[in-house]
């Protein structure tokens, strides 16, 4: 693997509230082992001058489905697990040439995905699983509508779904251990109803107090942590009293609950991108009629969610949760951010709040020895324009996953 010498380049990676203006980076062995605002010796390096451009971490996405392959998900449950499988690994790569290098699956992805990308089957970004996220019958993941008399177990072997359901709390703790066993890295409940799925209103509770308890239980037993779906104040108090660390969402909530978040530490992936885009697009590429008359109760205080978030000084990392074709907006949540808290705070969403979240601080979201050498190239300085990190990776001239350039356009 090649030395690469960055020179003259501005460093953004959220650690400072401004970019740090004419550093240098020396990557090696897929790591980054020195960063100076002087002068880097080294005879083996590629030298590759960044005057102009700023030099960040490889972006991360707290909150995707990769598996979730069509709009319509019960749809997608039904496909054929290789075909599933495929798909993922474009949906992946179209992540990575956006410039997330990191994305954490909320729901769906198995660790054969993970093996795929490890053994360089693929290319696609760094994937952090749950497996497939737990719901209670009726609850959001379980799809089969109200006339279906399909055994729950069936979507426990289907690639494409997002969720298995189980009820009771001997059923729940199985599950837990069953997936952190197949090679989940923390434990994804449904704890509130859900847009996509047929038979759970926004405000409804999934789970009772007893089978929160024990999934917590069963995560902490296995050094992870519980992310929870969940939208209303009463469902995300409910959760976080009873140990939930990861908020999916949140759009609904309040103050005084968000203090209560910050006080148990806590903390909140908002993923206003992909309401926004369900609300102009979600019918046209097959989202049920019922699904799409949820999305109003959810998408209009995802904004103002972020504000209570940001005044409570809670944690946010950067989430998107798209489906299908609706992937590609992947990098527009930076601009609905933008509207609503100061630029930084965007930017440390996805750089080192999102690495605290999937558990690589130091080694992931950050421009600093010891780290990855996960990194993309910007020209221009993001603070300044947020647009640069959107376009499909159009204002990213190179981006490097692992000390490899998936993307060199530099010249060099």
């Amino acid at each position: 693997m090649s030395t690469i010498l960055f020179q003259n380049a501005d460093i953004l990676d959220g650690r400072s509230d401004e970019a740090l203006a004419g550093h240098h980076v020396l990557v090696e062995n897929g790591e980054i082992r020195e960063v100076s605002d002087k002068p880097i010796q080294s005879s083996s390096a590629v030298v590759i001058d960044l005057a102009g451009k700023t030099l960040m971490p490889g972006l991360i996405d707290c909150h995707v489905h990769v598996i979730a392959t069509t709009t319509n998900l019960a749809v997608n449950a039904e496909l054929p697990n290789t075909l599933v499988a495929l798909r993922s690994a474009k949906i992946m790569r179209d992540m990575l040439m956006r410039g997330f290098t990191t994305v954490r699956d909320l729901g769906g992805a198995e660790y054969g995905l993970v093996q795929a990308i490890e053994e360089g089957l693929i290319e696609a970004p760094r994937l952090v699983i749950c497996g497939k996220a737990l719901s209670q019958t009726g609850g959001h993941t379980d799809y089969r509508g109200r006339y279906h008399a399909r055994s729950v177990d069936y979507y426990a072997e289907r690639a494409g779904a997002l969720g298995r359901v189980v009820d009771g709390v001997d059923a729940l703790r199985r599950a837990a251990r069953e997936e952190i066993k197949g090679g989940a890295q923390f434990i994804k409940i449904m704890a509130n109803g859900g847009v996509s799925s047929p038979t759970d209103p926004i405000a409804f509770l999934g789970f009772s107090d007893d089978e929160l308890r024990a999934a917590v239980e069963e995560a902490r037993h296995a050094q992870t942590y519980v992310a929870a779906h969940l939208y209303t104040d009463e469902g995300i108090r409910r959760a976080v009293e009873l140990g939930v660390e990861s908020v999916e969402h949140g759009n609904l909530i309040s103050a005084e609950t968000a203090r209560l978040v910050k006080e148990k530490g806590a903390y909140v992936v908002p993923t206003n991108v992909t309401f926004d885009y369900l609300a102009k697009e979600g019918a046209s590429y097959g989202l049920p009629p019922a699904s799409v008359a949820k999305i109003e109760d959810v998408r209009a205080q995802g904004l103002a969610a972020l504000e209570i978030l940001y005044n409570a000084n809670v944690m946010m990392a950067y989430g998107s949760d798209l489906l299908g074709e609706m992937h590609r907006h992947q990098s527009d949540e930076f601009l609905l951010r933008r509207d609503v808290l100061p630029a930084i705070e965007v930017i440390r969403s996805a750089t080192v709040n999102a690495a605290k979240v999937v558990r690589q601080e130091g080694k992931l979201g950050v421009v600093a020895p010891g780290a990855h050498a996960d990194l993309i190239v910007v020209d221009g300085n993001p603070l300044k324009d947020m647009s640069l990190l959107t376009g499909q990776g159009k204002h990213m001239p190179a981006i490097m996953k692992a000390g490899h350039f998936v993307k060199n356009e530099l010249g060099v």
